[in-house]
């Protein structure tokens, strides 16, 4: 049971703020505080739908990253063979998260989920490994590590945290080579092997994923199979604490926990934070901090644990000052405004008035009560008003109770040598709220009063001198405002929601920020003008060895889960902290307050080295790109390499090294950021380089270790080891691009660098005489030249188009073997055709596609007979007979694969490089080499872009700004150079009108991609003192109204007089001309339209702003925004009149702050993925239970290695949620769905596409717990964002309507229900085309409040409409038209009672006897059950038989996959149509299934 131990006091120690939390005593639920673990946010994921499914709720692309990494990252790192369909499936289409929740689409094309879900299933299969049924929901062990150094804040009073040990803390002694750190003892919890229902332990002992990869990684948890569970129980105990002071408390502790730790507990309480340096003490005896309890002698349950006060050292009272700084400002959201200490924004609890955990129980009963459901006037549909304040609701608690006025260094720091002596450490001067000066002086004792003024220095205490240990007991004694405030303060801090206080891992930055007052704070001051290495660095005063860190935690061992975890974390943790630092050092170098190693060379061709980190600018220095494109490709070539290291560290090749690297872009100017191998500056390129070439391919060398090492990489990575010839003629042999340098540093270790061309070059925009694309890029108007020839392939398009041509493989063999094998009795129908065979598909002319009428069977065990004969010939053990053979030869060949016993496709990435040649010997392999780059770029062309406008037109994908529609681009391979492409085939799609938002989302991203080219060069023109005039006046040329806008320059005072125009070493962010300000409007609409025509490829009708506004109905502020988060633009929150054509829209005091854009690798937790998906698996399969706790082990695994925040997280989060609230349980639906959405809004952005989903999940929970208020303003606040994202027609706003009408109509407001359910029915109608099932339903839905308002004849008008729709898509048979007929034939009878009442009233006057007519009221209920059917969630309850039935059915359609084993999703219904086969949902215990797409209960 090697793999039981856990890391103890991290495996579970967010778990229980991130897990269902258990139900125990109170406050004793923890909540998790972690220090600040950096890392980045990437574009994050895009929202994407089962095309079925009206909303399939968690429905994320989970891979966070912009990068080529799937969310797995290699396909080996996480058994994901190439067997098993990639997640992005065979068109790389993204999967979304497959539930059992989700609906199919009723449409007649139930088919088209095909695309959405490429064989989900057997994905989610395949790659279980033996852990995956591992659950430790039973031994859920208490969360007691959960503080986090550094981090102020506590959930509540009482309750306790500890703090991560292995997040690190400042006082963590840093990672040295040599010694990894000591992997920490077993956790409370233990992951249990075999706690599955038999059936699964047999699905998943099956599923034992291929190895395609080449690497050997050893499957853990092999060792234990079989053998019995072992728990380890968790015996956590209580001890008492005794603090000078208060009255002593208990406090709940684990063994395994570090003495440390209880220390965080303290300095986050409220009764105890203000204590900073003090030990503990048993029995008299000191507790060493980093001993864990368990090894303390004589520690047990009921033990006192005494606080004694240490005397202080300067770095003590430091420290000390930090923290009291940090309480004070605990509530102040400045930090996260300014992009600070990765603290981010938050507004959630604005919306449900703070902590949603027991408002379920506490607002129950209350839910007819009045509330005012009126939304603002700009939320009500049809409103063109977008105003940009409610954006950042003012927070009351923001409003800051005033402790003190200044607490700041005193002038008269550091003391004199005889105060020294005295023991005076620091001086502090302190300003109270009274007005009251004092001045401080931090002794060895503690702080007391002194006698100095501001210019007279008296050190001597002052009378009386209030000698206190903490400086908080101190300024409570002297100031009775500080003593009220601050104990007001605390607890406002302690009653927040962990998550609004914790760090994320990587910083996001806001592009609106209020109007902030000033504060002085001494900490900030001292921050910017010092490295602060004393405190955030792990050893005081010495920098890290950002390089030996990183290599050294890649070597942690990872043989067994623990093992893995503990390296994933730290190779997480110290990626973190190089990215934040990399991000600050590169921003030092553009300000000028870095010293350049090269001084005296021209600035474009400095070299920075700051922090241990090497920095160089995007800029072609002594030619190196000159072939390529000179400075354009020296911009480009940064984001490349680091794509490549993203990819070469995904596959994780024991002995292969690669840089640390972060590309940081600010004011214009690009800096890269890396880690510095060791040696590498004491010696000359020409002598380090081993492998590889440094003049793109004149002298190559080799090296036989770095072959063997890049061997074991070009299985994944699809590369293909080749010849290249050098100067000398001589022959060299490589497994990598020629640029791709090999370099062994002073420690021994192999580097690889310059892995720009990781992937092979992108035909489409590389012409070369001679040589002729085939036919589909030459309609398309390719090869087109680009500005550089750096233009590769994404790693996505290569995997999909591999993918592509095994299908066809298969598919040719199968068919050949069929041939055979039938002979002359008779001739077989040929297969169906899995996917689009573009002529691209060179087999010498492949079987006509029609459809054969195979059975899925059959056609199943013919792929099964190809794939085992494959196998039989690849292992060569000469079994295999010679007409089976060639058919595998042909199959082979046809493909282009290198072998011709089995299928392998591999790339040459030096094809068509400029400066490489080929030896003779090689002229056929590089003609078939260059053969395949055609077919991949015509593959892109008429595979992937169709396959994509074909997903966007179902609503399988549904972007909802440029990020998300960049990043549903990119999961399939399609780089944004192509977006003028993509808008072509939208524009001509015959479905245009249905492909509206896309074109709109296109649009825009084009235009302010344009914009954003133009922006940059036109800021490096710009010196510091005129960037806020420069940025607005661009921002008014490119959005404002006003004709004629005047940039205001620096006034002249500021300017030097003798300013020298040649001076070379000017620091690059210094440039000092004004050529800037002479923009017009008019000349940078023409710039961004030519921009738009040379990159792009696509002719913008427009001239203006208003034009273009006009001409592709798009909305200024949704392009302000784009703009600002392309390019790190923060303005002022206010109301900007865009449109005034008397006065430009910003002015220079408008614009706030210039952040960097960071692009980096975002390293991913492989074990947590697998459990991940494995539980998706199960869910999708109708086993919500098992699945839950799959999940619920994922999400342990995540916060295991991520820390409390991360995008996948918030993914995990989302799925529990939706589980939760389908087996019922509503109050832990509504405690994860909070987390999500306060995550999102955290890791992501407040109005980032993800948080508005989030925001429309946490409604539809809310409402469930009868909290009909809150539930609206989280609708009406989704509603708002999404105004503001993209604007009102959006297939989204549909179902967004659709919720706050039917919310409306539950609380009786039906004329403003109408206004919403109307806007929806618009909207579907447009989208989906009138005759589509969610148009019925939406008819069905205006139909209900018309009935409520007794207006009978527009009721009935809508649901005739809706019948009709029933009767002619599903027949007059069908549950559905049944009940609509039923309702009409109700209305009809209410239409009558109604004129019969009305006539009885005319006839008889007021004398007539009228019968109370009967209005319901719809009932709660009702509503919920309308708004689960809109949400995509339907319960069905089942019968034991057909719950036994269900079962089998699952276990013969898995059998059969495992017989199959094939990609052919065309073969394999099952894995291809979850939606329409796969089972349903679990109410409870009750597991149920899908009907098939007839069936009555389902909704469009």
């Amino acid at each position: 049971m090697a793999w039981a131990w856990v890391c103890a006091s991290c495996c579970q120690q967010l778990a229980e703020a991130v897990l269902p939390t258990s139900r125990r005593v109170g406050a004793e639920e923890r909540t998790p505080l972690l220090g600040p673990v950096r890392s980045s946010q990437s574009p994050g994921p895009s929202i994407l739908r089962d095309p079925g499914s009206t909303n399939s709720g968690f429905s994320c692309s989970f891979n966070g990253s912009t990068s080529s990494e799937s969310l797995s990252g290699a396909p080996g790192d996480v058994g994901l063979s190439a067997e098993n369909s990639t997640l992005w499936g065979p068109g790389a289409t993204a999967a979304s998260w497959p539930s059992a929740v989700l609906l199919a689409d009723l449409e007649q094309d139930s088919r088209q989920g095909e695309r959405a879900l490429p064989q989900a299933a057997p994905t989610g299969l395949a790659s279980l490994k033996p852990e995956a049924s591992w659950s430790s929901s039973r031994v859920r062990a208490r969360v007691v590590a959960e503080a986090g150094a550094g981090t102020t804040g506590s959930a509540g009073p009482e309750l306790e945290r500890r703090s991560p040990r292995c997040h690190g803390s400042p006082e963590y002694p840093e990672l040295r080579r040599g010694q990894p750190p000591t992997a920490p003892e077993p956790p409370s919890v233990m992951l249990l092997n075999g706690d599955c229902p038999d059936s699964l332990k047999k699905e998943d002992g099956a599923a034992e994923p291929q190895r395609e990869n080449g690497l050997d990684e050893t499957e853990p948890g092999d060792e234990t199979t079989g053998q019995e569970v072992i728990v380890i129980q968790d015996t956590g105990f209580s001890v008492k604490i005794l603090a000078p002071g208060i009255e002593p408390f208990s406090l709940q502790v684990s063994p395994q926990e570090m003495v440390q730790e209880i220390h965080q507990v303290l300095m986050d309480r409220e009764d105890t934070c203000h204590r900073t340096c003090f030990s503990l003490h048993l029995d008299g005896n000191m507790l060493d901090h980093f001993s864990e309890l368990r090894s303390v002698e004589g520690l047990q349950e009921g033990s006192v644990l005494r606080v004694v006060e240490e005397p202080y050292t300067v770095r003590e009272a430091r420290i000390h000052v930090r923290h009291v700084r940090d309480l004070l400002k605990s509530l102040d959201p400045a930090d996260a405004f300014n992009g600070v200490d990765c603290n981010s924004l938050s507004f959630l609890s604005v919306f449900t008035d703070g902590d949603l955990g027991d408002s379920g129980r506490r607002k129950k009963g209350l839910e007819m009560d009045p509330i005012d459901c009126t939304p603002p006037e700009y939320i009500l549909p049809g409103s063109r008003e977008r105003p940009l304040c409610p954006l950042q609701p003012q927070n009351r608690d923001w409003k800051p109770l005033q402790c003190l006025k200044v607490l700041t260094m005193s002038g008269w720091n550091p003391p004199p040598g005889n105060r020294k002596m005295h023991g005076d450490l620091m001086y502090l001067f302190v300003i109270t709220a009274e007005d009251r000066q004092v001045s401080i002086t931090a002794s060895t004792r503690g702080f007391y009063l002194n006698q100095s003024t501001a210019y007279h220095f008296n050190p001597k205490p002052a009378s009386p001198r209030f000698l206190s240990h903490s400086l908080v007991e101190l300024l409570n004694q002297i100031s009775p405002t500080f003593k009220k405030n601050f104990a007001v303060l605390q607890k406002k801090r302690v009653q927040r929601h962990p998550f609004e206080r914790i760090a994320t891992p990587f910083q996001v930055y806001s592009w609106t920020a209020p109007q902030a007052e000033h504060a002085m704070d001494c900490v900030r001051a001292e921050d910017a003008y010092t490295s602060r290495l004393g405190y955030e660095e792990h050893i005081p005063g010495q920098t890290r060895d950002w390089n030996e860190e990183l290599q050294t935690t890649r070597e942690l061992p990872r043989k067994n889960l623990p093992e893995r975890l503990l390296r994933e974390r730290a190779i997480f943790k110290v990626h973190s902290d190089f990215t934040a630092a990399a991000t600050r050092g590169a921003m030092a170098v553009i300000d000028g307050n870095v010293m350049a190693i090269n001084p005296s060379e021209e600035t474009k061709m400095q070299m920075f080295i700051w922090n241990n980190i090497f920095f160089s600018l995007g800029f072609d220095v002594r030619d190196h790109y000159k072939d390529f494109g000179g400075d354009v490709a020296a911009y480009v070539a940064p984001t490349n390499d680091l794509n490549g290291v993203r990819t070469y560290n995904a596959v994780d090749v024991e002995g292969l090294y690669t840089l640390g690297t972060v590309v940081v872009d600010y004011r214009g100017y690009r800096v890269t950021a890396q880690s510095i191998i060791p040696g590498i500056l004491e010696r000359d390129q020409e002598q380090s380089v081993i492998y590889g070439s440094i003049d793109f391919g004149k002298t190559v060398v080799s090296h036989p270790r770095y072959l063997e090492l890049l061997e074991r990489t070009s299985r994944p990575l699809k590369l293909l080891r080749h010849r290249v010839l050098n100067d000398r003629d001589e022959e060299v042999e490589l497994c990598s691009s020629v640029e791709c340098k090999g370099i062994i540093g002073n420690d021994g270790r192999h580097y690889i660098l310059d892995l720009l061309r990781t992937f092979p070059p992108d035909l489409n925009f590389l012409p070369v005489p001679g040589e002729e694309l085939p036919e589909e890029c030459v309609r398309a108007g390719f090869p087109r030249a680009h500005r550089h020839k750096l233009c590769c392939l994404r790693q996505e398009l290569v995997d999909a188009f591999v993918e592509h041509r095994y299908l066809l493989f298969m598919k040719l063999a199968a068919l050949q073997l069929m041939q055979q094998k039938a002979g002359k009795a008779e001739s077989p129908a040929p297969l169906e055709n899995g996917g689009p065979l573009s002529s691209e598909a060179r087999p010498a002319d492949p079987p006509g596609p029609e459809a054969g009428s195979e059975e899925e069977g059959g056609s199943a065990s013919g792929l099964a007979k190809v794939k085992e004969l494959a196998e039989t010939i690849a292992s060569d053990d000469g079994t295999a007979d010679p007409r089976s053979r060639e058919v595998i030869r042909n199959a082979c060949k046809a493909v282009g694969s290198i072998s011709s016993t089995a299928f392998d496709i591999r790339f040459n990435p030096d094809i068509f490089s400029p400066g490489v040649r080929f030896p003779e010997s090689c002229q056929d392999e590089v003609r078939d080499q260059k053969q395949l780059l055609k077919d991949a770029a015509a593959f892109l062309l008429s595979c992937q872009i169709p396959g994509l406008v074909k997903d966007c037109t179902d609503h399988a994908v549904l972007p909802m700004d440029g990020a998300t529609l960049a990043e549903v681009m990119r999961q399939r391979g399609i780089n944004m150079r192509y977006l003028g492409k993509v808008l072509d085939l939208v524009l001509r799609s015959p479905a245009r009108e249905q492909l509206d938002h896309i074109y709109k989302i296109g649009i825009g991203e084009l235009i302010t991609r344009s914009a954003k080219h133009i922006f940059k060069t036109y800021l490096q023109g710009v010196e510091l003192s005129g960037l806020s005039a420069a940025i607005s006046h661009f921002l008014n040329c490119f959005l404002s109204s006003y004709p004629n806008p005047v940039a205001h320059l620096p006034a002249d005072e500021l300017v030097s007089k003798k300013r020298n125009k040649r001076r070379k070493n000017r620091p690059p962010g210094a440039a000092d001309n004004t050529a800037w300000a002479v923009m017009t409007p008019q000349e940078l609409w023409k710039n961004i339209c030519q921009e738009a025509k040379n990159y792009f490829d696509f002719t913008l009708e427009c001239e203006t702003v208003d034009q273009a506004v006009e001409t592709y109905g798009l909305q200024k502020i949704t392009l302000l925004r784009e703009i600002s988060l392309k390019t790190g633009i923060q303005i002022l929150l206010k109301e900007y009149s865009f449109d005034s054509r008397h006065k430009p829209a910003f002015t220079e005091e408008d614009v706030l702050n210039i952040f960097p854009v960071v692009k980096h690798v975002n390293p991913k937790a492989s074990d947590a993925f697998h459990f991940f998906q494995s539980g998706q698996a199960k869910v999708q399969q109708g086993f919500l239970k098992e699945g839950c706790e799959l999940i619920s082990e994922a999400l342990n695994l995540f916060n295991n290695v991520y820390g409390a925040m991360h995008v996948e997280i918030c993914a995990c989060l989302r799925l529990l949620a939706r589980l939760h609230y389908i087996m019922g349980d509503y109050a832990e639906a509504l405690s994860n769905q909070q987390k999500a959405v306060l995550m999102s809004e955290r890791v992501m952005g407040i109005e980032h596409p993800n948080t508005i989903q989030e925001y429309m999940h946490l409604a539809l929970y809310c409402f469930a717990s009868s909290q009909l208020s809150t539930a609206l303003s989280l609708l009406y606040r989704a509603r708002y964002l999404m105004l503001l994202v993209f604007g009102e027609d959006h297939p989204e706003m549909a179902l967004l309507d659709n919720n706050i009408g039917l919310v409306l109509h539950g609380v009786m407001e039906y004329d403003l229900s109408l206004r919403f359910l109307e806007n929806a029915l618009a909207v579907s109608t447009k989208y989906h085309g009138p005759k589509a099932l969610k148009v019925a339903l939406s008819h069905h839905l205006v139909a209900r409040v018309y009935e409520s308002k007794a207006e009978f004849r527009s009721a009935l008008q809508h649901e005739k409409e809706g019948y009709t729709i029933y009767k002619t898509q599903l027949g007059e048979d069908h549950e559905k038209t049944k009940e609509s007929s039923e309702y009409l034939k109700c209305l009809t009878q209410q239409a009558v009672a109604l004129q019969r009442t009305m006539n009885e009233i005319y006839r008889n006057g007021s004398s007539a006897n009228i019968p109370p007519l009967k209005f319901t009221a719809p009932s709660m209920a009702s509503v919920l059950e309308q708004l689960n059917v809109i949400n995509g969630i339907l319960f069905i309850p089942l019968s034991q038989k057909d719950l036994e039935n269900l079962k089998a059915e699952v276990a013969r359609r898995h059998q059969l996959q495992e017989a199959s084993k094939s990609r052919d999703k065309a073969e394999e219904p099952m894995a291809t149509e979850p939606e329409a086969a796969g089972p349903l949902q679990d109410v409870g215990s009750q597991p149920a299934a899908a009907k098939d797409p007839s069936s009555p209960s389902l909704q469009a």
